[in-house]
């Protein structure tokens, strides 16, 4: 059994504000790494690499079912329904308004027999705001 890493959170604006890097197949490890240290919070819903102080665009989410999903290198496609919405976030003390689509398209990588493999994916309601928080900590935007 691997063991698990959990990371601390990093709370340093010079790290979140960084554009992450591309992510490419070396990063596996770092999306276990994200997947250990969500799985041992409380009331976390996503988390991106530079949280954890990586700044690599990889990140990953808990669908409703608390399973988590990693997304490589995420951007949005297009957003229907924009919406000015409260939001909290793991390395930022204050509830910030962010303005959020509803439903979402999001193209991301995903790794298949150790390959790059471009995936498109709808994401609605809770999972599209967790979506676009994590792309918005991908391009350095402190939310």
């Amino acid at each position: 059994m691997e063991e698990r890493m959990i990371k601390e959170l990093c709370h340093d604006e010079a790290i979140l504000s960084q554009r992450c890097e591309v992510a490419t197949v070396e990063d596996e490890s770092v999306a276990q790494d994200l997947i250990d240290t969500i799985k041992s919070l409380d009331d976390a819903g996503c988390l991106a690499a530079n949280q954890i102080g990586i700044t690599k665009k990889v990140c990953v989410y808990l669908d409703d079912a608390g399973e988590p999903h990693v997304l490589y290198n995420p951007r949005l496609v297009f957003g229907l329904g924009a919406s000015k919405m409260e939001e909290s976030c793991l390395t930022h003390e204050e509830i910030t308004k962010s303005t959020r689509y509803i439903k979402c398209k999001v193209a991301f990588d995903v790794i298949v027999d150790g390959k790059m493999r471009e995936r498109k994916q709808d994401f609605v309601g809770f999972e599209a705001q967790m979506v676009q928080h994590m792309i918005d900590h991908c391009l350095g935007k402190l939310v």
